[in-house]
């Protein structure tokens, strides 16, 4: 069959009946799944340095393992000296066997080298079974080559799923091994 990823395997074969279990789905495809993770990178401070630009894109490339995408300014706003269609971020959104990729380096590697870590807030959710998280140092990631690094900035983690409830998605990331803060319940 070729390769698959560690963490798409464990999904399958563990994730899946646990979660058909706890909330009796009759279907194998009412479980719910993670669709996609998107990341997000907003850099305020473009509008006085170009370069910033270059240097964000490449870096979440390389956490990414995917090419990320420069993201405009939909209105001009005096006050920050922002310009309509004036690059002010980078985004980039992983799907299947990448996205997978992704959350098993973002889970055994990157968050546990951010300091004093207790765990991620199990609050983030949207009410629809998405979770988002925040990371406020780009160079928790081993791809990130601290040499290079300009300028240390955050990004935005978003984690897509089909969950119907926040309990649901809760329970799902539980399982793939996400970190929360609250693990008793």
């Amino acid at each position: 069959m070729g390769y698959q990823p560690r963490l798409k395997t464990y999904y399958q074969e563990q994730v899946v009946p646990k979660l058909k279990e706890k909330f009796n789905y009759k279907s194998p495809m009412e479980v719910p799944r993670i669709t996609k993770i998107c990341l997000n990178q907003g850099v305020g401070l473009a509008t006085q340095d170009k370069k910033l630009i270059d240097n964000a894109l490449e870096e979440m490339s390389q956490i990414a393992g995917q090419k990320a995408v420069p993201t405009k300014a939909k209105k001009s706003v005096s006050n920050f000296k922002l310009r309509e269609g004036m690059t002010i971020g980078t985004k980039v959104t992983l799907r299947r066997d990448r996205m997978f990729e992704f959350m098993d380096r973002l889970i055994t590697v990157a968050l546990p080298r951010v300091r004093d870590f207790r765990g991620i807030n199990d609050k983030s959710f949207d009410g629809r079974g998405n979770y988002s998280l925040g990371i406020t140092e780009q160079i928790i990631f081993p791809e990130i080559d601290l040499d290079k690094v300009s300028k240390i900035s955050g990004l935005d983690v978003t984690f897509v799923t089909t969950a119907k409830t926040d309990a649901e998605a809760l329970f799902l990331l539980k399982e793939m091994g996400m970190p929360f803060k609250n693990q008793n319940n």
